[in-house]
């Protein structure tokens, strides 16, 4: 039996830096993270680019799901409304295979502090923090186990997920 991993949380709350932790922790581990799908200039969103991107993660993920060398797949994305992650379940071979859907969360001081700290570095644009805190409610609202984050290390949240 294979775990899937699916990990969503707005912008800046930690998902590829827990997921790489996962990677790390879990045996025979494989890794997704969405936005790999989705690296363009300019970046558009668009009908045919959202199904593009749904196309790609799903190819991707069914292939790791399917190869015998992988026990533990783990994909991230900014997963804030249900659709979204049903649209990703219902194209994926889960025959064999236990699903943990998780969303990690944080409150808005927290990550406004984490967002300011990209921006500053110049890994984000600013724009990027009102988007990221407008999606924290969002997050309650989903069919997921909730890890918030706030005050944890990386560490603390990939232990916290290889529990469930």
């Amino acid at each position: 039996m294979k775990n899937l991993y699916i990990v969503g949380g707005t912008m800046g709350v930690g998902k590829t830096a827990v997921c790489q932790q996962l990677k790390s922790d879990l045996p025979n581990s494989v890794f997704l993270d969405g936005d790999w799908c989705w690296d363009a200039n300019p970046f558009q969103v668009t009908n045919e680019t959202k199904a593009m991107v749904t196309d790609n993660i799903c190819y991707l993920l069914n292939n790791f799901l399917h190869c015998s060398a992988y026990e533990n797949v783990i994909f991230c994305w900014v997963m804030h409304q249900q659709p979204i992650i049903d649209s990703i379940l219902g194209k994926l071979d889960t025959q064999n295979c236990e699903v943990k859907c998780i969303s990690l969360i944080a409150d808005e001081t927290h990550l406004r502090k984490r967002l300011t700290k990209d921006v500053e570095r110049g890994i984000r644009a600013e724009d990027v923090i009102e988007r990221s805190v407008t999606r924290i409610p969002m997050y309650q609202t989903l069919n997921t186990i909730k890890i918030d984050t706030n005050e944890k290390t990386v560490a603390m949240i990939a232990n916290e997920i290889e529990q469930i």
